[in-house]
């Protein structure tokens, strides 16, 4: 199969059809893995808060005890951070706030004051709130913003934080950059630990609409600045970053305003799956034989 293109089952109906999607590189290293598959793998997941996005968070929930199923088995000796950000940067719903204490929304958090980083762009999500949401303050080990192996209950936790809700933007570029900056990353920011040198950067975004340009319809910037980011904080390695779009595919191109598919195939090892699926464990399973291969020419800095 050439770098770039490749075909996999749809599991969408009963019909046998099957659909192509991008899937990136897929070159084969046989059983021989370099040092840096044996290490740390650092996944960060970029959910849109757009409406009608209850349906769409529902799949990825049901889909993610499986991803671990299979990350345990396939990189069981892989130290592995998860952490979920949603792709908007104001917490909750304005219009509940305004009218708390009564509730708007069935257990709409209204006795709760929002911390500076439950209001940064690219913070790690620990209480989602609003339309569809999970309402509450998630349980995540160690007082952090992002999951780490050991988590108590992580088949429990990763749906409170995932479960961002439908009463959001939807600046899925603009999350994205958030998130890999050494500002949030390093000591004292939001995501201090997140994001290790060391380690491989999955990034699996998740949305039902495109990403729109620019404010107020989308995210500041552009796929090749959002890309470049993604690629500065890892070095500028592509080798060490591994990208899953569940989204409009838009093969064999990508839509003419999805900036997130073009920004996804700036990167050699790329995954794109449609959002309307009836079932995300296919494509995590992809995903994971695209880190297999990531890990192929990744070599840890220093």
């Amino acid at each position: 199969m050439s770098a770039g293109s490749g075909s996999v089952a749809s599991s969408a109906g009963d019909t046998g059809a099957v659909s192509t999607f991008d899937v990136g590189s897929t070159q084969d290293f046989g059983s021989d893995k370099p040092a840096g598959c044996d290490g740390k793998i650092d996944f960060l997941f970029i959910i849109s808060r757009y409406a009608g996005m209850e349906f769409f968070q529902a799949q990825l929930l049901d889909a993610f005890p499986q991803f671990i199923d299979t990350i345990e088995a396939k990189f069981a000796n892989f130290d592995y951070h998860i952490m979920v950000v949603d792709a908007d940067e104001l917490w909750g719903l304005s219009t509940c706030d305004e009218k708390c204490p009564v509730q708007c929304v069935p257990g709409y958090p209204c006795g709760y004051t929002p911390t500076t980083c439950d209001t940064t762009m690219g913070a790690g999500v620990v209480f989602p709130a609003g339309d569809d949401a999970t309402n509450k303050l998630c349980k995540i080990d160690g007082g952090r913003r992002y999951m780490t192996k050991g988590q108590a209950d992580l088949k429990g936790t990763f749906p409170c934080v995932a479960q961002v809700g439908s009463s959001g933007r939807d600046w899925m570029g603009e999350a994205l950059t958030a998130a890999v900056k050494s500002g949030l990353n390093g000591p004292g920011g939001c995501n201090a630990g997140f994001l290790r040198d060391d380690a491989l950067l999955m990034v699996t975004l998740i949305s039902n609409t495109f990403d729109y340009g620019p404010k107020p319809w989308g995210s500041v910037g552009t796929p090749e600045t959002w890309a470049a980011a993604v690629l500065a904080a890892k070095h500028d390695d592509p080798e060490a970053v591994v990208m899953l779009s569940i989204t409009d595919p838009g093969q064999p191109e990508c839509n003419a305003n999805d900036r997130i598919c073009q920004m996804v195939k700036k990167f050699p090892h790329r995954l794109l799956w449609d959002v309307w699926a009836p079932d995300y464990g296919p494509a995590f399973d992809h995903a994971t034989e695209l880190v297999d291969e990531a890990c192929a020419d990744f070599v840890p800095p220093g």
